[in-house]
């Protein structure tokens, strides 16, 4: 499961990178990327919900980021590491089907494989400092 469920979110985070770099609407981005997966019905659902979910708090999310990086504005992160954030910041906020750590660690991992050589620390720290506040 934690290999298909990967997958999702990496499906996941390839749509949310379209949608924020080419400004296509989520539902066309969604129809099309997972057209092209073969995903079982529960984790196509995943995707759907974590980029609905995304879409719907991006205002409240991108708070967070701002809040948690301010030496970044999240207009200037690179889009890979902003939509990694996006998806995990909504999973750790706003989705408790997951718990944090591995909320974290999923986006860390995202991090290694699609961000730049620092881009894991960084979704690290971020996320770190996010979890803190949502463990309230």
């Amino acid at each position: 499961m934690t290999g298909q469920r990967r997958r999702a979110r990496a499906v996941a985070l390839q749509a949310m990178y379209e949608i924020d770099t080419t400004r296509h609407e989520a539902e066309e981005v969604l129809g099309r990327l997972l057209a092209e997966e073969n995903l079982s019905g529960d984790n196509t659902a995943f995707v759907r919900q974590m980029v609905k979910q995304v879409v719907e708090h991006q205002a409240e999310i991108d708070g967070n980021i701002q809040r948690f990086a301010p030496t970044w504005p999240v207009e200037q992160l690179s889009a890979i590491d902003r939509n990694i954030l996006r998806l995990a910041i909504s999973e750790i906020l706003f989705d408790n089907r997951v718990i944090i750590k591995v909320a974290i660690n999923e986006a860390v991992e995202l991090a290694k494989k699609f961000g730049s050589e620092n881009s894991s620390k960084f979704v690290n720290g971020v996320l770190g400092s996010i979890s803190a506040l949502a463990e309230r």
